[in-house]
């Protein structure tokens, strides 16, 4: 076999093995869990960890509450100072109108992001406590697979 069609089975080989993206991201606060669904099936769960302030809607800047709502992945940013972030579009229109009905800074930055960087080994064990301002956290290799999983523009749903 040639060098170009063997290039060329391997390269169709793994195009078949990439999986199809994620449409659609749920995440359960109570349950500290974070879905990802394709055409309404589950194909990921992770067990996540959330802001140290977990239960309640987010209301303002540094009440380290992990918001509720829909929101969308707006961006990503391989050299955040965690393990690579995904950037959810915290606050929607409902937020920044309670935050202004309350005269209160409703927050930014809130990220699906995986541990702080050189702290990788703490892996799953992360989860035995909400530790975030506000974030959603999983593991280094967790995020890595949502990652790849997930398109920008994918829509989220956070749950109490």
């Amino acid at each position: 076999m040639g060098v170009r069609l063997w290039c060329l089975l391997l390269a169709a080989l793994a195009a078949l093995a990439q999986e199809p993206p994620a449409d659609r991201i749920l995440v359960h606060k109570a349950k500290r869990e974070l879905l990802l669904l394709r055409a309404g099936k589950v194909i990921r769960t992770y067990r996540v960890a959330l802001g140290t302030n977990p239960v309640g809607r987010k209301e303002r800047r540094g009440d380290h509450k992990t918001p509720e709502g829909d929101y969308t992945i707006v961006g990503r940013n391989p050299q955040s100072a965690f393990h690579r972030s995904l950037r959810i579009s915290y606050p929607n229109a409902e937020d920044r109108a309670r935050a202004a009905r309350l005269h209160v800074n409703p927050g930014t930055d809130i990220m699906i992001h995986g541990l702080p960087n050189g702290q990788g080994h703490i892996g799953k064990a992360h989860t035995q406590t909400d530790w975030t301002w506000g974030c959603i956290a999983v593991t280094d290799e967790e995020i890595e697979e949502i990652w790849k999983l997930v398109p920008n523009g994918t829509p989220v749903r956070i749950e109490p």
